[in-house]
């Protein structure tokens, strides 16, 4: 079946569609991850996006129960180059076909990736819907949608739970948080308790935790600093804190860095940071747009990770002020396992 990918400056790029054969609108993004395709669609901070993945083809190795990073994706649709057909006959994978019909998720291959891609590097960011049409009035359907905001408030669990272990107690606010990171922290017995994006100072007092983590997520830091200053005011320099991705942009924000929004948005595993002190390169995985000016921090840090690319701050801790932050997801997923260090730094700053 023929479809569209337009674009809300004009253009179109059209396709085979498969998947779910609904009309989807979002914001576009380039996915360059070249395998673990089916953690960047169910990852939450993806949320409301299009991905276009530049690897030449996905779908080889099928979906499977393990590497979900959320149960129902928030994905918007996804634009590749190929699509494979054939998978392992094990009944324990689906083939990527009949996952996004069931997670009602539009598809479009046979496109050229590399052209779209060389668009997107042109622009900061972009409207754009997949349709059965690419006549005047598609266009303007796209032209007249707004971008939704607040979108930790849409994929943050809307109750708390428990995933208990036997170790040090750890409060989750999830702001889009994925299960690669609870994972992580189950393989280090922590015991974690997961609470929505808008939980208060009581609500965590109440667990008496040894730690707090501000997960990764959609958005913007501006979105979700008001929900998140009383927490910092409360528990900065008394508790240890990390923020991730999105946590790491609001505690930058909190501590008046100041946030350099990117050329091209950061989303894949294949972002180079260094990290200062031993001048080590990890290999990690970000899905972020902005990072932190190096020149805006006034505060002495123990560690600091750069962003090779752009020489922006990806990262860093004090262990004094009891905080870590990173831009990237430190459990890879997709992604390799370099920066998986951090969760065992956490734990010692907890002890």
């Amino acid at each position: 079946m023929k479809r569209y990918l337009i674009l809300e400056d004009g253009s179109s790029f059209p396709g085979e569609g498969i998947g779910a054969t609904i009309i989807s609108t979002g914001e576009l993004v380039i996915q360059t991850s070249n395998f673990g395709y089916q953690e960047a669609l169910t990852d939450p901070t993806n949320a409301g996006k299009i991905l276009v993945f530049t690897t030449p083809m996905i779908g080889s190795t099928g979906i499977n129960a393990i590497d979900y990073e959320s149960i129902d994706p928030t994905v918007k649709g996804i634009i590749a180059n190929d699509v494979a057909w054939n998978i392992s006959d094990s009944e324990t994978f689906q083939d990527l076909d009949s996952f996004l019909k069931e997670k009602n998720i539009p598809a479009i291959f046979n496109v050229d990736t590399r052209a779209l891609v060389h668009r997107l590097m042109e622009e900061n960011t972009i409207k754009a819907s997949i349709m059965d049409t690419n006549d005047e009035h598609a266009f303007d359907q796209i032209k007249a949608l707004v971008l939704p905001k607040n979108k930790s408030a849409m994929v943050s669990t809307k109750n708390a739970y428990a995933a208990p272990n036997v170790g040090k107690t750890v409060a989750v606010l999830d702001l889009g948080l994925k299960h690669s990171m609870l994972r992580e922290l189950s393989l280090r017995k922590i015991n974690v308790t997961v609470l929505p994006y808008d939980a208060s100072v009581r609500d965590i007092d109440n667990l008496r935790p040894d730690g707090i983590i501000i997960s990764n997520g959609p958005g913007k830091a501006d979105e979700v600093e008001t929900n998140l200053a009383p927490i910092f005011d409360h528990f900065y320099s008394k508790q240890p804190i990390w923020g991730i991705g999105l946590g790491f942009l609001a505690l930058s924000n909190y501590l008046n860095f100041e946030l350099v929004t990117l050329p091209e948005e950061f989303n894949g595993t294949n972002y180079p940071v260094i990290e200062q002190n031993s001048n080590q390169i990890w290999q990690v995985a970000m899905n972020i747009d902005q990072l932190v000016l190096p020149d805006s921090v006034q505060l002495q840090m123990d560690q600091e990770y750069f962003d090779l690319h752009s020489e922006l701050l990806a990262g860093f801790s004090n262990n004094k002020e009891k905080v870590i932050a990173t831009a990237f997801n430190a459990e890879g997923a997709p992604g390799s396992l370099d920066a998986q260090v951090i969760f065992d730094d956490f734990v010692k700053m907890m002890e």
